[in-house]
């Protein structure tokens, strides 16, 4: 065999192997953007609590307010406690201002059966996920609430997780966490990287726990 026959076929291998790396890759992807979601969501279980606490989301408001009540009907906690972020929302006609996101929670605490005299809202607004903690831990001391499950989005979990322990140290205050399911508000494991908002709450999501723990 000549050495110009030789090269073709280095060619063609070199050519074959790119080939099948890209196709792996592209058969990969998927994968590691469902393991990359998939981290960010933790469950730390808690049966009962003394009160289910909802932390303050406005583009996620509706899927934490629902499961709040689903779990406040399964009898998990006496009461609810909502945070108050400082942001309001679009004009509402009806009641001719911007409600508070935290007042459009409430409204949807009770349109699925949680009684008005059971949703309570901590005191003072905070806007980032640590300050909520602060000023939850405030709330809980004030009030001798020991146990807290924590209700946030599932892609928040991680971080809300740590910050409500870190932020509790030393208290006596214990913490779980239940989120809510993804799919909803949020883009499924499998799907988030296939769109803009999806990199915004995912990606943006590694972004803040690592700016969290540099910080705190």
């Amino acid at each position: 065999m000549t050495p110009n026959t030789r090269i073709p076929a280095k060619r063609k291998v070199t050519r074959r192997r790119r080939f099948l790396i890209v196709v792996a890759m592209l058969l990969a992807a998927p994968l590691v953007a469902w393991c990359a979601a998939r981290i960010l969501i933790v469950k730390a279980e808690m049966p009962a609590a003394d009160a289910i606490v909802v932390l303050s989301g406005s583009s996620t408001y509706v899927e934490r307010a629902a499961w709040a009540a689903q779990l406040y009907r399964e009898g998990r906690a006496p009461v609810i406690v909502l945070t108050n972020d400082g942001l309001i929302s679009g004009w509402d006609h009806r009641e001719d201002r911007n409600p508070y996101y935290y007042e459009l929670s409430m409204q949807r605490l009770e349109q699925q059966g949680v009684p008005a005299d059971r949703i309570q809202l901590a005191p003072r607004q905070a806007l980032g996920t640590y300050e909520q903690s602060l000023l939850v831990r405030d709330y809980a001391t004030a009030h001798n609430l020991k146990r807290l499950l924590i209700v946030t989005s599932g892609y928040h979990s991680r971080r809300a997780l740590w910050s409500m322990r870190r932020a509790c140290e030393g208290s006596g205050i214990e913490v779980g966490i239940n989120s809510a399911p993804t799919g909803w508000q949020t883009p499924s494991p499998w799907a988030w990287w296939r769109k803009r908002w999806g990199w915004k709450i995912v990606g943006g999501e590694y972004v803040k726990m690592i700016y969290y723990w540099a910080k705190y």
